[in-house]
């Protein structure tokens, strides 16, 4: 049985949960703090975890064999046991800060005992052994992302592909002793995968001293995440994935874009995919003052942040939306200090579809603390801009057609082995057919270039050309999409509206006939006589 097996038999249960006023994504969360239980007995009966962490009384053996309303009530005092760190009459049961933030309020909204009964025998019978090769982690975080998939709400709704975190992890080359960061954690995915790249880089972190492998699994990592609900599934996430974090475990409950933020300590690599719009009420949650250009952009202060928090030389993959590419005012201002500070070698621009947000449009912004020669330089870091256009063209990825490694890998070629982006680069990448796609007829981009280089996905722009010819705009496209629209051979505004507007009536009689024909003739007269006072035009 794979993982995907496993998750696909887990989210079943669902459906059998509905009739306990259980939805998807109540579910998950149902599941995940039942889940953790088996997974932490499977881990210490394997050996994995050194010692059992959930105190006596709350494990996996307190609960399978029972049965009815005594195991429903069992099951609730371990919850609260597991949330307080006290049993019922006060006694201390645990101290364990990371227990008691994983189990923060946790309670079950579970009201038939049979159903707990249920998911109980269900993972029993799961061949737990045959899991372990792929880690118990792996698992955890395929039910996390088939959440996000399936509900398509919440953190779900930006969720990065594993494909593209491993991307990003692989360019910047993560090693042992470096401080990791990701100040919009969400459920850690960066994280793990930083982490996973470098036990894969030390044989699963044996070649390292016991000090180092201390520092790895204590120290190394550290995420923010403002949701409490996401801060434990990230939190199980970690624990499951061997990475202990300090005392408050790898993800700080808090806001990055506060004073939690503000009191990091300077990190070596950043990794991060913040959270796309604006802040709600203004800037109401953008409390730092440390930041030099205050704005309500979220991603825009997250860029600050980032780069900022750097050490000198420290280097930084982030998904960020194209308008953060292109807005003016403060946008202008933040990417030019952005390249002053650090050298911005790398842009990938990615497909649309990618994301369950349909049609956000984003990027992968690859930057280093200082300049190429000196990574103490604070201006003028950066001399080139690569940028790789993997939109352009490419297949409506969803359901049916996939984003995968194999997207990403001519990417990965042409960006080098060198996490800071200084490799020997050459201009011209022509996968995915680019050398068929056409040319804008007038674009600066193209403009004295080479016409088979001017097809390449893989071009690179001074930074004096993007001054001179951007004006610092870093929304830098020269293949033109079959689907795009030339606003030049569009028609007369006034045809374009008379064509709307014919389809708009030829919309509203068809809704008008299928009123009538289902029995609503007298809402059909209503909505015709409001139409007709809206419009002056009588029916």
């Amino acid at each position: 049985m794979t993982n995907n097996d496993i998750v696909q038999k887990l989210w079943n249960l669902c459906d059998v949960l509905r009739d306990d006023g259980i939805n998807y994504s109540d579910y998950v969360t149902e599941l995940v703090l039942l889940l953790f239980i088996k997974m932490v007995h499977e881990n210490t009966e394997a050996g994995t975890l050194k010692k059992h962490p959930l105190p006596e009384g709350c494990r996996w053996s307190d609960l399978n064999g029972k049965s009815g309303i005594n195991l429903l009530n069992d099951y609730k005092r371990i919850l609260l046991s597991l949330s307080t760190g006290k049993d019922g009459d006060g006694t201390l049961v645990h101290d364990d800060p990371l227990i008691s933030a994983i189990y923060a309020d946790a309670q079950t909204r579970l009201r038939e005992p049979r159903h707990l009964e249920q998911m109980i025998k269900t993972l029993d019978q799961i061949d737990w052994f045959s899991a372990q090769k792929d880690g118990l982690g792996d698992l955890y975080e395929g039910l996390l992302e088939k959440n996000a998939n399936e509900t398509k709400s919440g953190a779900g709704q930006y969720f990065t592909p594993r494909a593209l975190i491993n991307t990003m992890v692989r360019c910047l080359k993560p090693q042992p002793g470096e401080r990791i960061q990701d100040p919009a954690a969400g459920t850690a995915g960066f994280l793990i995968a930083a982490h996973e790249y470098i036990k894969s880089q030390t044989d699963d972190l044996y070649e390292l001293s016991d000090k180092d492998k201390t520092f790895q699994t204590t120290r190394a990592y550290v995420g923010i995440e403002l949701v409490p609900g996401t801060r434990r599934l990230a939190l199980m996430n970690c624990l499951l994935h061997g990475m202990e974090g300090d005392a408050e475990g790898v993800v700080h409950l808090g806001n990055a874009l506060g004073q939690t933020g503000a009191g990091l300590e300077k990190a070596d690599v950043i990794l991060a995919n913040p959270p796309f719009g604006t802040s709600k009420g203004g800037d109401a949650s953008i409390t730092r003052d440390d930041l030099t250009y205050k704005t309500s952009n979220k991603q825009l202060a997250f860029l600050q942040h980032i780069y900022r928090n750097l050490k000198p030389g420290g280097r930084a993959a982030v998904v960020l939306p194209d308008n953060v590419l292109f807005e003016a005012g403060v946008g202008t201002d933040v990417r030019r200090d952005l390249m002053n500070k650090c050298n911005l070698h790398t842009i990938l621009r990615l497909p649309t579809g990618i994301f369950y947000a349909q049609g956000v449009k984003t990027n992968v912004l690859f930057f280093t603390k200082g300049s190429t020669a000196d990574k103490h330089q604070e201006e003028n870091c950066t001399k080139h801009v690569w940028v790789y256009d993997l939109r352009t063209n490419m297949p409506s990825f969803g359901k049916r057609t996939p984003f995968g490694d194999a997207h990403l890998k001519p990417f990965e070629d042409v960006y080098g082995d060198s996490p800071n982006g200084d490799s020997e680069r050459k201009e011209g990448e022509y996968s995915f057919h680019s050398e068929d796609i056409e040319l804008p007829e007038h674009n600066d981009e193209n403009e004295g270039v080479d016409p088979r280089l001017a097809h390449s996905r893989w071009r690179s722009f001074s930074r004096q050309w993007i001054a001179e010819h951007k004006g610092d705009s870093l929304d830098i496209s020269w293949l033109k999409d079959s689907d795009s629209v030339d606003a030049a051979n569009l028609p007369e505004p006034s045809v374009l509206a008379g064509e709307a507007m014919g389809e708009l009536v030829q919309a509203l009689a068809e809704l008008d006939a299928l009123m009538r024909e289902l029995g609503a003739e007298e809402e059909a007269e209503e909505h015709r006589a409001i139409i007709s006072q809206m419009t002056g035009v009588k029916q």
